[in-house]
């Protein structure tokens, strides 16, 4: 799966801010680049984890396909 991420540099510290726009709050950063790069590609892998989710009861989750 591929997501765009925005890098940018902080020219006072020389360390990398990075995130993902279409996951809204999914940001990191980073000592270098190839860091920054890194550590966007774990927050986006934990911002699309699943969390679980407490049903009432005869309640049924399921999942389903947009295109």
């Amino acid at each position: 799966m591929k997501w765009r991420v925005i890098l940018e540099s902080d020219l006072e510290t020389g360390d990398w801010a990075v995130w993902c726009p279409e996951l809204p709050g999914c940001t990191s950063a980073g000592e270098t680049e190839e860091e920054a790069l890194e550590n966007i590609k774990e927050a986006i892998q934990l911002y699309l984890q699943p969390e679980l989710i407490e049903l009432a009861p005869g309640a049924i989750a399921r999942e389903i396909i947009v295109s």
